[in-house]
């Protein structure tokens, strides 16, 4: 029996056609008002946004690193300078074996043992998407070599970079300095001060000395280029170019010739010496010895040079002139001759009688002088002239040490002196606020006595004592040293000198300083710590002659160098300025272990000071080796 056939409803099917109809042409309306929308948002509201973007991926911005500016000294003469050379450079994170890269590269290129030690040394300080130098300096044939084989080291190129070179190598590299690869240090640095942009491509930056102060003169201006690229990323052609702007050229007011003289002048000796023009502050001379090649820090020092610089026991990247302390010794004197005159504590004509010690009141030590068996009769001026420990021991007892620490410190001690390059340390004059808060310790009068004499807890650079001999010079007149003398703008050429910095000049009566000035002028006459020093001199030398014990000996027990071990010895210090009458030139010497300022530190004072003074250049240096000799000191 077959099924009946069902009756179709036409007008609901049409109805539910309707309505779907209806619903997928609202559906569809919707989709396309987004999709006009996302069209409108992207084009219109987000277009400077995207067309931005657009052609960052199409113009390259290339930083142009600027020359950094010269250093001269103050006859002209090239201290630091740049030259362009080409660089073999790796970026790891584009290599997938650095090692069998490498050892490919060396049949191209000649990469020696120390060129893969600084390269890993390098590679442990960046960051791995910055390229390193694997080998600088490449020749023509080298680079003709590698650019053939390109192809075959993805992540290698060569690179022409700027590279600084210093052409008188350890000749005042203290106070030159020298620039190095960029660190995670720096790179806070530049942050904080918002110059990160004029670093760009920029891989180095100065590290010590002048390099590292007037870093901001020296770098210049960055520029840049904007560069077309295509899909590749291979350049087309530059759309726009700003030129960079070099560094700034400085003259500094070192003379390179007496600063060679005057390292010469020690010899096999370590030491430190600052030579000042004390009417303007200029530092004529500054050395600290040994010294070190600034030229190895360039492409980032290897290991094997790093590690014997930093651990011979010479300490040759110690300054000893800037950071070095040392007890003054005896060359303190003067100054306390000077407190003793000016607070009333002694006149020209106070005379001791010096029994070759001297002893507090109620208590049986003896605090002996250098001469045994004393110097006799003392006024202020012998006291000078023969170093008497003894006259001064009972002037720093009369004075004390509030009188001492006050005056005493208007002549630099126990602070910095504000030279124009970073790192110096304050040295140190003691008080009694000092030792209690270094030590919980009350002061004591021996304290007094022994800070008297230059020892105890005295401390001093030498560039500290060459800045209060200065003082002494001009009179009084406090000028701050600094080693730039003048600045040339490299985009005008005009050059800006840099003036004395005076400050609060020293309160001192004509007569204190005409005696005290005598005195000294006795230290290098006969019957003088230092008459050697002064033998045929032309011209008139105030000096001071000083020793600093390195180790203490027994009360009673006599110092013979050659019973001690040769960095046991005593320092040798000398101060000294000249012409005495109209002074041109202020100094310190301090030869470490040297023994007597008069026999080993006052003859490197003596032939600075007739290069400067006559233009006469000595024979030879003083001494090649520190002489085991049995000596009494001042």
């Amino acid at each position: 029996m077959s099924r009946p056939t069902e009756l179709r409803d036409s007008q609901k099917e049409l109805y539910y056609f309707r309505w779907r109809l209806g619903v997928a042409a609202v559906g569809i309306v919707l989709l396309f008002t987004l999709l006009v929308g996302r069209f409108f948002f992207l084009q219109v509201i987000q277009h400077e946004y995207f067309h931005t973007l657009a052609e960052n991926n199409r113009i390259t911005i290339v930083p142009i690193v600027p020359n950094r500016g010269l250093i001269l000294d103050r006859n002209g003469v090239v201290l630091a300078h740049n030259y362009s050379a080409y660089t073999l450079e790796i970026t790891s994170s584009k290599v997938k074996d650095l090692d069998a890269t490498i050892n490919d590269l060396a049949t191209l290129v000649d990469i020696q043992p120390r060129d893969r030690k600084r390269f890993k040394k390098l590679l442990e300080e960046s960051r791995n998407f910055e390229s390193l130098p694997i080998r600088a300096r490449l020749n023509d044939v080298e680079v003709a070599r590698f650019t053939a084989n390109r192809y075959r080291f993805p992540g290698v190129e060569i690179k022409a970079r700027l590279f600084r070179h210093y052409p008188k190598g350890e000749l005042a590299s203290h106070a030159i300095g020298h620039i190095g690869r960029i660190n995670d240090a720096d790179l806070e640095m530049l942050e904080e001060s918002d110059d990160m942009a004029n670093y760009r491509g920029t891989d180095h930056i100065g590290k010590l000395g002048v390099e590292q102060s007037y870093e901001k003169e020296l770098h210049g201006i960055t520029g840049f280029e904007q560069v077309e690229t295509d899909a590749g990323g291979h350049a087309l052609r530059v759309l726009s170019r700003r030129a960079p702007v070099s560094g700034d050229n400085l003259t500094l007011s070192l003379d390179s010739r007496l600063q060679e003289i005057a390292e010469k002048a020690f010899g096999q000796y370590r030491g430190a010496m600052v030579a000042i023009d004390p009417n303007n502050g200029e530092v004529l001379a500054f050395v600290s010895k040994p010294g070190f090649d600034p030229n190895l820090f360039i492409d980032g020092i290897d290991p094997t040079s790093w590690d014997a610089l930093n651990n011979s026991i010479d300490k040759p990247l110690n300054n000893r002139a800037l950071r070095g302390q040392y007890p003054p010794g005896s060359t303190f004197k003067p100054f306390m001759a000077l407190a003793g005159l000016e607070l009333g504590k002694r006149t020209p004509s106070y005379t001791i009688s010096d029994p070759g010690y001297f002893m507090l009141a109620g208590n049986s030590h003896h605090y002996r002088d250098w001469k045994q068996g004393g110097h006799g009769s003392v006024d202020l001026k012998k006291s000078i002239t023969v170093s008497c420990d003894t006259y001064y021991y009972g002037l720093a007892n009369d004075l004390g040490p509030d009188n001492i620490y006050n005056f005493i410190g208007q002549f630099g001690f126990g602070k910095k002196t504000g030279i124009d390059i970073e790192g110096e340390t304050t040295g140190l004059l003691p008080s009694r606020e000092w030792k209690m808060k270094r030590y919980k310790q009350k002061w004591y009068a021996g304290d007094t006595v022994s800070v008297g004499i230059g020892q105890g807890y005295n401390l001093a650079t030498p560039l500290q004592l060459a800045f209060a001999v200065s003082i002494l010079a001009n009179r009084g007149v406090v000028v701050r040293p600094h080693l730039v003398r003048s600045i040339q703008d490299s985009a005008t050429s005009q050059v800006k000198t840099v003036p004395a910095k005076p400050d609060a000049a020293v309160a001192l009566k004509p007569e204190s300083l005409e005696l005290v000035k005598e005195a000294m002028i006795g230290v290098t006459q006969p019957g003088g710590t230092a008459a050697s020093v002064g033998a045929n001199a032309p011209y008139l030398i105030a000096a001071k002659t000083g020793t600093a014990q390195v180790v203490a000996i027994k009360q009673n027990e006599k110092y013979v160098a050659s019973r001690i071990a040769e960095r046991h010895r005593d320092h040798a210090l000398f101060i000294a300025y000249a012409p005495a009458d109209n002074p041109k030139i202020a100094m310190a010497v301090l030869v470490e272990n040297g023994g007597h300022g008069g026999s080993t530190a006052g003859p490197i004072a003596r032939q600075v000071m007739d290069y400067y003074l006559l233009g006469k250049v000595p024979p030879a240096p003083v001494s090649e080796t520190p002489d085991a000799v049995e000596e009494e000191h001042d």
